[in-house]
């Protein structure tokens, strides 16, 4: 079922709704998305819909829309949108357009006799029509949520009652549903229940379904509308919308009721009209649903149309030169920066947040700087997302302030594991941030929380675990957590549980009275088994005792009798095998023996003989139980190192390293290692030994002697362990995902052979191994598999022998699964002669995690198969020449791109090449820019290069109008491929036909550049005054002599006023030599000039002598010295003249105050003025005012005194 977090993640924030339009007009479906840069796609009963003739798709930013146009009878189907995961369907109803009035004849109130018609959402309650290649529309319900019945549209006439009902399966449900119903988006109905509107509901305790049902009772016209009916239980959640059409009642007989009621109606509607209009205006956009509600505005979408023209034509802002932006977007932990500009520098501004004022404070800083004002947020945090606001006055501009979040990172990778099946697995990652969000992905699909609760994720601060209960084969793969800054992936194996036996059940052969015990060992303690005697299962009791301690399981039985005798077996529950052992019982009879009966040792009786070898595992208890007779009692002497035979009396002596214990009448006489017990029974001699080690081996004698005579016997124990570890672990290679190791056997297999060995593998970072194995591998070789390329790894190996498993060895060095690259592409011959070659290729297509080391080129003769290197080493670059070859031989060239995992699969020519020179014809290759005339300004730089083709080299030569260049007139620079000709600085004579010939022997190639000079025009001549009358004065004049070096494009013609000598141009790009200017004013004296015009610039001539009319800066009118007030403006000016105007420069003691927003300077006229805003008591100084033009320079300066405000207390005493 859905969760209510789920609900909220939509990528729509606007919906299409279902509309209804008439045949052969247009209809628009509207959407809007969270994110301005989400892909939208329209479809039409699961097709998608294309832009065209019929529909109309258009995306404005987070803004999207559906025009169908035409409509006809067969568009009335289900449509949906679909953005990211979500989809939300819609129809179209196409009503008919009526040809006349139809009579519906109305009895009162009653129940409506039609039925909601069904809603969109479902329409599998609905025949749809077959598309067009035969397929029924997907008309398929959604299947998720909690209603089984959802409401659905309706249409009912005035006064008529309506039922509308959803239906909720609680079968799955832990607690009774709630149900609420709201009109809108925020008006909840419950609270309006009475005389139209009733809430009931149901439970059928049969099918366990809740039945809500929602009457309307006389609808009005004002209950039209949309309606939603939301339904949650616990952590679940679903809603459905819905609407309601209430009509008209039709007249009866002829009759018009609209028309009776229409004033009525009118009077009702109009009131509010004016109202609503001023409120919408007025109210921000969350309230607009709330407003049409209350005044029964039913068009609401077209009001606000309307309403969006009106602003639109609102008058520009007499408070604002600049307003905010509509949004901004910061980072958080960045500062951010938002301007106004104010139309009165003056004026003071208030800024809001959620309409709240603020003030400045350490991260609000308020900054005023002339007309722009500035807000600054230091440090943004998701506090400050929110909506700000300036206030001037009345008028307030508003912004919506976006904090983004930086993104997660991972700071601690998940690591691959290996469970066994059943187990618990927990994957760990720790992120940057705490809260963040994550998404767990299992081989490319997304993991979510499903009913079983197979995966739970938990949150811990920083750190996301991914936990698994009771993994199976199934959850083998790649797992992946996802935030919005990485990733990161681990590997998880599951294998089945393969019961190992450590330790088997042996056969016992025990007497009377004595304890039997069999015992055995498996590697799993968790695992539980049973015991069987004869297949009969053995109980616990007064003499059996069944233990099972860690994953040793032992059967006890005590005083043993002969019905004790019989198969036993242990069958481990779960597994699929069993361990068998017999017990012997070994009767005692005792017969009249004399007095000196000579010792006998009874090995048969163990069935063992002499040269029996007893094997013990290391680590556990050697005991050995030797039945004598012999009477008188016999002394006991056990040996280690010589044979029985060798054993001497007491009193001689004995060679050679050796250890003896004695035993005498049930006494140890001597004994050695303190690990080592030796005691005696009547008719038993045991000897014990406890934590057999390696050294414990060997051949142990026993002599028994009394003075009837003597007995011996040798037993071999034989003391194996577990294998030594596997040396010299070493990486062979390395592939994309995998690796070989080889390893050599252990110097000490522990007495039993190898079977195998067992390998793990971890990431270096990690702290994790990994098993890759399971059964024991048999070789030394192994080719390990499936990690991931670019990672480092490690590796370690164990040795397996039928006792158990060696430590491991010492770890492999790190490597990194890398594959080579591909072969690199594109090689071709570039250049070749008699003794060299010269190749190129290009990068391989596929480089891998490894870095690209550099390129092998090799070479072979035709005939053999030896490839030899052309170059030591690799070369980095993507071309060689090979040089010193022999003319004549055929050869076959091949490039190899070389990384850390060796060379790549090789590129080869397609044939082989011979080694020799080939004749090109000589060629110029002329750029298309130099086909046609090339024109340079004097001065500039001339480079021309011109390619070529020719071998043997060509001969190249120059010349310039049939004569051959010379080197102080142009440098030229000739190479194999091109020719260069250079002249730093260009002049008239530089330009002219220049040819470039190139020749090989009698053949040759040439090609010609056009080269022109141009340079500055000469001014026109002769230029005079041919008439004057009215307001009017003919010129003329003549061409200038020299044009530059190309055509006269035209002339400028200027006209100044000899009282202010202020240039206007008269006339541009004028084509004649002679023109007529107009306008002037009757007893001025005016001044003319005339400009030729080239490509280059122009040049002017007047018609009369210029005269100078610059002057230096004077101060007409200088600074006075002041003294003012603090805390009310002052100014102080004066006023100066100068041609041209000069600049002028503000000081206060020698400080440039240009910049500084206290202070305000204005020119008028020549009247300067600077203007100081409330000055306080360090505004006093020396304030100096300079102006500067090209004929010099002027100064000024005053004293400005600041006197302190009196306040009226003082002024009071001073008058008492």
């Amino acid at each position: 079922m859905p969760e209510p977090v789920k609900k909220a993640v939509s990528a729509f924030t606007k919906k299409p709704k279902t509309q209804e339009a008439g045949e052969g007009s247009s209809v628009v479906f509207e959407a809007e998305t969270e994110k301005p840069d989400a892909k939208v796609k329209w479809q039409c009963n699961t097709k998608d819909i294309a832009s065209g003739n019929k529909y109309v798709i258009a995306a404005d930013g987070n803004k999207h829309s559906l025009t169908i146009q035409a409509i006809t009878k067969e568009d009335a189907n289900v449509y949906a949108v679909i953005a990211g995961g979500s989809k939300v369907k819609f129809e179209l109803k196409v009503v008919s357009n009526p040809e006349a009035p139809v009579e519906v004849p109305t009895d009162g109130p009653k129940e409506s006799s039609r039925q909601p018609e069904p809603s969109p959402a479902p329409p599998a309650a609905q025949d749809a029509p077959p598309t067009e290649d035969g397929q029924l529309p997907d008309t398929r319900q959604d299947l998720t949520g909690l209603f089984t019945e959802k409401p659905k549209s309706g249409e009912v006439t005035v006064g008529e009652n309506i039922t509308f009902v959803a239906k909720v399966n609680a079968e799955s449900l832990l607690k009774k549903p709630t149900v609420k119903w709201f009109k809108g988006k925020w008006m909840d109905l419950a609270s309006k229940s009475g005389k139209h509107l009733q809430l009931k509901e149901s439970f059928d305790r049969n099918t366990k379904v809740h039945t809500f049902e929602m009457h309307v009772i006389e609808a009005k016209a004002n209950f039209a509308g949309g309606y939603r009916c939301e339904v949650s239980s616990r952590d679940k959640f679903d809603s459905c919308n819905f609407e309601l059409t209430v009509h008209e009642a039709c007249a009866i007989e002829g009759f018009d009721i609209r028309a009776a009621f229409r004033r009525t109606a009118v009077q009702m509607s109009t009131e509010p009209d004016v109202d609503v209009w001023d409120i919408l205006r007025s109210a921000p956009p969350s309230e607009y649903q709330k407003i049409a509600f209350q005044y029964g505005i039913t068009d609401l979408r077209g009001m606000l149309k309307r309403l969006k023209k009106m602003k639109k034509e609102e008058k520009k802002s007499a408070a604002f030169l600049k307003k905010l932006d509509p949004a901004y977007q910061v980072t958080k932990g960045h500062k951010i920066k938002l301007a106004i500009e104010v139309a009165n520098a003056d004026a003071e501004v208030k800024w809001l947040k959620n309409g709240q004022e603020f003030h400045p404070t350490g991260r609000y800083i308020f900054e005023s700087v002339g007309n722009m004002r500035y807000l600054t947020i230091n440090n943004c945090s998701l506090a400050d997302d929110a909506a700000y606001c300036c206030v001037v006055g009345d008028e307030k501009c508003t912004t919506e302030l976006f904090v983004k979040e930086p993104p997660i990172l991972i700071v601690k990778n998940l690591e691959d594991q290996m469970v066994m099946k059943g187990e618990r697995v927990e994957l760990e990652c720790e992120v940057s941030e705490e809260g963040a969000n994550v998404k767990w992905e299992k081989d490319g699909v997304e993991l979510t929380r499903d009913e079983s609760f197979k995966y739970r994720f938990k949150k811990d601060g920083c750190k996301h675990i991914l936990i698994i209960n009771e993994a199976s084969k199934e959850d083998c793969g790649h797992y992946k957590v996802k935030t919005n800054g990485g990733e990161s992936m681990a590997e998880l194996l599951v294998q089945e549980k393969q019961l190992e036996v450590y330790q088997s059940i042996a056969d016992l052969t025990v007497k009377a009275k004595d304890q039997a015990v069999f015992k055995c060992e498996v590697s799993d303690e968790n695992v539980k088994g049973t015991w069987y005697k004869n297949g009969v299962e053995v109980k616990s009791d007064a003499r059996v005792n069944i233990t099972h301690i860690g994953r040793i399981h032992k059967l006890t039985i005590d005083d043993v009798k002969p019905e004790d005798e019989g198969d036993y077996t242990f069958v481990p529950d779960g597994h699929a095998f069993n361990l068998s052992a017999k017990l012997n019982f070994m009767e005692v009879k005792i017969d009249y023996v004399p007095r000196q009966d000579p010792p006998k040792i009874h090995l048969d009786c163990m069935s063992c003989t002499t040269e029996s070898t007893i094997i013990v595992v290391a680590g556990n208890k050697l005991r050995l139980d030797v039945p004598i007779t012999g009477d008188p009692a016999p002394t006991v002497v056990w040996t280690k190192g010589e044979k029985a035979s060798s054993v001497k009396p007491d009193g001689e002596e004995k060679e050679g390293p050796t250890s003896s214990w004695t035993v005498k009448d049930g006494k140890v006489i001597s004994e050695g290692d303190s690990r080592v017990h030796v005691e005696t029974s009547k008719g038993h001699c045991i000897f014990t030994i406890e934590g057999a080690e390696r050294q414990d081996e060997g051949i142990y004698s026993v002599v028994v002697r009394n003075p009837a005579g003597e007995d011996t016997a040798d037993i071999n124990v034989k003391v194996v362990d577990v294998p030594d570890p596997p040396q010299n672990l070493k990486i062979l290679s390395v592939g994309e995902d995998s690796c070989v190791a080889q390893w050599d056997p252990p110097s000490f297999d522990g007495g039993q052979p190898i079977i195998g060995y067992v390998l793990e593998r971890k990431k270096t970072r990690s702290y994790r191994w990994m098993r890759l194995n399971f059964d024991p591998y048999p070789d030394t070789t192994y080719e390990a598999k499936r990690m991931i390329e670019g990672m480092a790894y490690e590796m370690r190996v164990y040795a397996v022998n039928s006792i158990g498993m060696s430590r491991h060895s010492p770890a492999s060095q790190p490597f990194v699964p890398v594959a080579p690259t591909s072969a690199p592409i594109g090689l071709c011959v570039d250049d070749i002669n008699d003794t060299s070659i010269s190749l190129k290729w290009r990068r391989p297509e596929k480089i891998g995690a490894a870095e690209l080391e550099g390129y092998g080129v090799e070479y072979c003769k035709e005939g053999t198969d030896e490839w030899i290197p052309a170059i030591k080493g690799l070369t980095e670059r993507t071309s060689l020449t090979i040089k010193d070859l022999n003319t004549g031989d055929k050869l076959q060239f091949r490039v190899r791109a070389y990384n850390m995992a060796g060379p790549s699969a090789p590129i080869t020519l397609g044939q082989f090449v011979t080694i020799r020179e080939i004749m090109q014809r000589p060629k110029i290759w002329l750029p298309r820019s130099l086909r046609q005339t090339l024109i340079r300004k004097v001065g500039e730089t001339v480079n021309l290069v011109i390619p070529f083709q020719g071998k043997p080299r060509p001969k190249v030569t120059w010349s310039k109008d049939g004569e051959p260049l010379a080197a102080t007139f142009a440098n030229v620079r000739n190479s194999e491929l091109d020719t260069i000709l250079f002249i730093r600085n260009t002049d008239r004579k530089h330009s002219g036909k220049y040819d470039l010939q190139v020749q090989i022997e009698n053949v040759e190639d040439s090609a010609s550049v056009m080269l022109q000079v141009v340079d500055l025009p000469g001014p026109p001549e002769a230029l005079k005054i041919m008439d004057i009358w009215g307001f009017n004065v003919a010129l003329e004049w003549k061409p200038p002599k020299d044009n530059g070096n190309c055509e006269i494009i035209g002339y400028a013609i200027q006209k100044a006023d000899k009282k202010t000598m202020e240039w206007y141009t008269v006339y541009d790009q004028y084509r004649r030599t002679n023109c007529v200017v107009s306008d002037l004013i009757m007893g001025n004296e005016y001044v003319f000039r005339v400009y030729s015009m080239n490509l280059v610039s122009t040049t002017s001539i007047q018609a009369t002598k210029e005269h100078d009319f610059s002057e230096a800066p004077k101060f007409t009118h200088p600074l006075v010295n002041r003294s003012v007030i603090a805390g009310y403006n002052a100014t102080l000016s004066c006023s100066v003249r100068g041609i041209p105007k000069p600049k002028v420069t503000w000081y206060k003691n020698k400080m440039d105050i240009s910049n500084e927003a206290k202070y305000r300077m204005l020119s008028k006229q020549g009247v300067l003025t600077l203007e100081i805003r409330k000055p306080c008591l360090f505004d006093g100084g020396v304030y100096t005012c300079k102006a500067v033009n090209a004929s010099g320079e002027d100064v000024v300066e005053c004293k400005l005194e600041v006197r302190p405000q009196i306040v009226k207390e003082e002024k009071k005493d001073e008058k008492k």
